[in-house]
C-alpha cells in the first residue's frame, strides 16, 4: 500500500467524519456522509470509508474503516432497504424508493488504517453502507437498484430498517 493511499484514507475519513459533526459540517458546510469513496472526489483508486453508528446493547459504538480493493465475496439471498431509502454526496436532489441490497455480506479488503488484509462479515446498516461505498468503485449510483415503476414496492421476505 501506497503512503499517498494512507494519506488519501485519512482524508476521506476525516471528511466522513466532520461531516458528522454539526459544529464543522456547518462551519465548512458539508454535507452530512456516512461513507466516501475516492471516484466521488475524482481519485481513481479503489478506497472506501466508513463511518458507522451501531448499537451494541445499550451502547452506540461507531465502527470506522478504510477499505482498498474491497470485494464482496459473499452474500444473503434476503434483501434488506432503508425505510426511507438512500442518498448521496455524488447525487443532486432527490431519488426516492426502496434500493434493495444484500441483507448480510462478507467483504474481502486491504484495511488501510491497519496495513493488513481483512476479512469480515456485515449485516444490516454496515452492509447496506459498505455496498453503497463499493458500488461506486464499480461507477454504479444507489438509484440504480430503483424500481423505476414502483419504487416503494416491499418485496417479499425483504428487511426494511429504520
Amino acid at each position: 500500500m501506497m503512503k499517498k493511499d494512507i494519506a488519501l484514507g485519512k482524508s476521506l475519513l476525516r471528511y466522513v467524519r466532520d461531516s458528522r459533526d454539526e459544529e464543522k459540517a456547518e462551519k465548512f458546510n458539508l454535507k452530512p456522509a456516512v461513507g466516501i469513496a475516492a471516484p466521488q472526489i475524482g481519485v481513481h483508486r479503489a478506497l472506501i470509508c466508513v463511518s458507522v453508528d451501531e448499537e451494541v446493547g445499550d451502547e452506540v459504538e461507531t465502527i470506522e474503516m478504510v477499505l482498498a480493493n474491497p470485494k464482496i465475496i459473499s452474500h444473503s439471498v434476503q434483501k434488506a432497504a432503508l425505510k426511507f431509502g438512500e442518498g448521496c454526496l455524488s447525487v443532486e436532489g432527490e431519488h426516492q424508493g426502496y434500493v434493495y441490497r444484500s441483507a448480510r455480506i462478507k467483504v474481502r479488503a486491504f484495511d488501510v488504517m491497519n496495513q493488513e488484509e481483512v476479512e469480515f462479515r456485515a449485516n444490516g446498516y454496515l452492509a447496506i453502507v459498505l455496498q453503497h461505498e463499493i458500488d461506486h468503485l464499480g461507477g454504479v449510483l444507489f438509484y440504480d437498484h430503483i424500481n423505476a415503476e414502483n419504487p416503494w414496492e416491499i418485496k417479499e421476505n425483504a428487511i426494511i430498517i429504520d
